[in-house]
């Protein structure tokens, strides 16, 4: 797909530089420098620049090393690598603070619209929601905040070996753990999945999942089995959520996907039945939308389906589709 690289967190072509990872003083060097560019996350919300009077981003905020609240945090840092004058990126978490007044029932909502700003900085600066920013962010930034909340979501999840249960320590700049017990080795993992434009004739296939806002629905996706190629699991996914079976299947375009460590394979799949039959668990409801009428939804004239979110990779494919540019 010639357009594939125009997703977004994908594409800004981010030099991450993996042969300084073990390269301890030339990263000293690259943290003290005042060129130093510093991605601050709390709980996986990336610090944004607040648009002056607006709700939204304006871009990343970044910092340098002598400011306070990542001043000391230099081994603790992951190293994203360098930009195109030889400055490096890093990412720090700052976990242990706790906001006053913090209302934690809307952290884990499907769009977090809260906004926490820390009294050691400038007002307008944010952390917020990478789901709501996302569309806000250059394609450098955008890659950089979603390398750095996926992999520091790893290294809060992963801190104990697998093989011994030992409290493992970080390895490579943040790269890779290593257990000092039995010295097992681990690394940052990413979750496949398989999000598929299920098309027959004119039409295509959308469904939504049971508790998503109103009007919102999308294309089926899922996650890829051990020992199961993209094709097979475009396949059974869709058969196990809509009883529709799928022929002929492709690969189109990938989009990281940071909630919390994917990689969306977007596929496209020639559907060669179209009765429906739902898995109540899975879709809440799924139906057939013809080319003008997803036309209708992203223009946001459909009675019944709003138009795709921004940014996802399933809105980029039917944009893609409707515009005949899969190719």
């Amino acid at each position: 797909m010639k357009r594939a690289e125009q997703v977004t967190f994908g594409g800004s072509g981010l030099d991450r530089a993996a042969y300084l990872r073990t390269e301890t003083a030339t990263l000293d060097q690259l943290w003290c420098s005042a060129e130093v560019q510093i991605v601050l996350l709390w709980r996986g919300k990336p610090l944004c620049v607040c648009k002056p009077g607006h709700s939204d981003a304006d871009g990343l905020a970044y910092l340098q090393s002598d400011h306070a609240l990542v001043a000391g945090r230099r081994h603790d840092a992951l190293f994203l690598g360098r930009n195109a004058q030889g400055a490096g990126y890093f990412a720090v978490s700052l976990d242990d603070w706790e906001p006053e007044d913090l209302d934690a029932s809307s952290l884990n909502s499907f769009l977090d619209p809260s906004e926490q700003h820390h009294p050691d900085l400038p007002e307008v600066y944010a952390f917020m929601e990478l789901r709501r920013v996302m569309m806000h962010l250059s394609a450098r930034e955008a890659e950089l905040a979603a390398t750095a909340k996926a992999m520091l979501g790893w290294h809060a999840s992963h801190g104990f070996c697998a093989c011994c249960g030992h409290a493992s320590k970080v390895e490579q700049a943040g790269w890779q753990r290593r257990c000092p017990s039995c010295n097992a080795p681990h690394f940052p993992r990413t979750d496949p999945v398989v999000i598929m434009l299920i098309t027959r004739g004119d039409r295509v296939l959308l469904g939504r999942s049971p508790g998503w806002p109103e009007g919102m629905y999308s294309l089926l996706a899922g996650f890829v089995e051990p020992g199961e190629t993209l094709e097979a699991a475009v396949r059974r996914e869709v058969y196990e959520e809509t009883g529709v079976k799928v022929g002929e299947v492709g690969y189109l375009a990938s989009q990281p996907w940071a909630f919390p460590m994917s990689l969306m394979f977007g596929c496209y799949g020639v559907a060669v039945s179209e009765d429906i039959t739902l898995d109540p668990q899975e879709i809440e409801e799924a139906f057939w939308l013809t080319r003008q009428e997803v036309m209708d939804a992203i223009a946001g004239n459909h009675p019944k389906v709003r138009a795709p979110r921004k940014g996802a990779i399933a809105g980029f494919l039917l944009e893609n589709w409707v515009a005949d540019t899969l190719e």
